[in-house]
């Protein structure tokens, strides 16, 4: 019995942790939509281009539902991990800890990323539309 319920909650647990890894890149989607300004100042403050915001959203966006639905996890869960490794740069601040706990996150969730991409999607994804 043990045998047939460990692969079924081993399943039912990639699930559980491919929406919580999403729902991290959905909300950041939501959020740069609703107020882009924040992360406008970043990037303008590192010479970089401000439309960049824009380019973020839809990567977070897309790769999140990719994730939930289960489509393509292992390219884009690598694709994930690279954007947490370079996003993190931006809270390399040493002097301030704050910035620095969301840059060790970054690297956890990076981490998180390459086993989803390690191990796949598992059992329960959706359908892909034709």
């Amino acid at each position: 019995m043990e045998s047939e319920i460990v692969p079924v909650l081993t399943d039912l647990a990639v699930l559980v942790g491919r929406i919580l890894i999403a729902v991290l890149f959905l909300a950041g989607a939501l959020q740069k939509a609703i107020d882009p300004t924040p992360v406008m100042l970043l990037l303008s403050g590192l010479g970089l281009p401000v439309a960049l915001v824009w380019v973020a959203l839809g990567f977070n966006a897309v790769a999140g539902v990719m994730v939930v639905a289960g489509w393509a996890v292992r390219p884009v869960a690598v694709l994930l991990a690279v954007y947490c490794g370079v996003t993190s740069l931006f809270h390399l601040i040493p002097d301030d800890p704050w910035q620095m706990s969301i840059f060790i996150k970054n690297w956890a969730i990076a981490g998180g990323c390459l086993v989803l991409a390690a191990h796949g999607p598992g059992r329960y994804v959706l359908r892909q539309p034709v």
